[in-house]
């Protein structure tokens, strides 16, 4: 599969770490989302992309229906 951006197919897999938090300050004290996807890199131009779990994905929808962004 090609890069989205730049069309190469030089890619390479990565394990992953994000903490995924809500913007604005009124969501300073809701607690973070913890993932670990792996990554789909391109070594040519560092286009990324990457699909989270279904209970990290659940957790963000539940927390964003109770949050006024």
């Amino acid at each position: 599969m090609a890069c989205k951006a730049c069309l190469s197919e030089n890619q390479s897999t990565f394990d992953g770490e994000l903490n995924i938090h809500f913007p604005e300050r009124s969501n300073l004290s809701k607690p973070t989302v913890w993932a670990f996807p792996a990554l789909l890199i391109c070594l040519d131009c560092g286009f990324s992309e990457f699909k989270l779990r279904e209970t990290e994905l659940r957790m963000l929808v539940e927390d964003a229906a109770t949050s006024r962004f």
